[in-house]
């Protein structure tokens, strides 16, 4: 008998805000293609107003997920890890057509994505130990030094590497307690779009991470202009783009990430924690001191 064939059945990408999979609302897609100019899918075009209504996702998650427990946001993040090795070929095959790598090289990227993001979520519960404490002053006070989120992220995810380097500057945001707006990498959207996929069956809040496909330069000014926008990463910004945005960003003093040349497989530090933190400082009296003590 002779075996039926079977019609390809191709993906269907979509952006991810709030927790949901809308179509772009300008109902454009473009072509993304492999190194080689073969066709892989079409990613929709995100719009001004994508980028808005991913704002208001945002910040409707932020207080939620800022007021959870560090130990809490280290096992949403740790669940994350375990949904990625879960679909570790899906996402080996993505990376090495996005970058041109061989599948051995992929999944070495995968890998490590996967590994930082269970770095990360070691990371929830410590940071405020290394950035906070306890300060000596002159007096009978407790004086007091605490790490809060800043808020409200928007991210440029970096182009040359589309899914470490995309974890590499979601994964410290959120792992301190902010929510995030990304624009995906403009040539190679792919893992980025199926990372919205794996968050949106873990135990990540909807709203705390929210992800653009699309052309950086039209969705980025938005974003950087966005009054309700708290900070900036321009990882995926090019020179002269960079300096538009933190012209933009000025306006209500956004915390700005500089771009900077990145080996994102070395040790990535605490800086993109750190970067996207504020310092709560907290002055109480102990009570008069005299021969006896504190009076507690």
């Amino acid at each position: 008998m002779k075996p039926t064939e079977r019609l390809s059945v191709f993906k269907t990408y979509k952006l991810f805000v709030g927790g949901k999979f809308p179509r772009s609302e300008s109902g454009r897609v473009y072509e993304v293609t492999d190194s080689k100019g073969t066709w892989l899918a079409n990613a929709p075009l995100s719009s001004r107003k994508d980028a808005r209504d991913a704002v208001v996702a945002a910040r409707k998650a932020f207080g939620g997920w800022a007021g959870a427990t560090a130990y809490n946001r280290g096992q949403i993040l740790y669940r994350v890890a375990e949904m990625l090795e879960g679909r570790r070929d899906q996402f080996v095959t993505e990376v090495a057509d996005a970058e041109g790598l061989s599948k051995s090289k992929a999944a070495a990227q995968v890998d490590a994505a996967i590994d930082r993001w269970v770095w990360y979520a070691g990371w929830t519960d410590k940071i405020a130990q290394i950035v906070g404490g306890a300060n000596p002053v002159a007096g009978p006070y407790f004086n007091l030094s605490t790490p809060e989120p800043t808020g409200v992220v928007a991210v440029l995810a970096p182009q040359e590497s589309s899914f470490l380097g995309l974890v590499s500057v979601i994964a410290p945001a959120i792992a301190v307690g902010n929510t995030v707006v990304v624009v995906a990498s403009e040539q190679a959207p792919l893992p980025a779009l199926s990372l919205g996929e794996v968050l949106a069956t873990s135990d990540v809040p909807g709203g705390v991470v929210n992800i653009l496909s699309g052309r950086t330069a039209e969705i980025a000014p938005s974003l950087a202009a966005h009054q309700d926008v708290n900070a900036i990463d321009l990882a995926g910004a090019d020179a002269e783009l960079s300096k538009a945005l933190q012209i933009a960003a000025a306006d209500n003093l956004k915390r700005v990430l500089r771009p900077q040349a990145v080996d994102w497989s070395a040790d990535p530090g605490t800086d993109r924690m750190t970067a996207f933190l504020e310092t709560k400082t907290v002055w109480h009296p102990t009570g008069s001191l005299g021969a006896g003590g504190s009076a507690y």
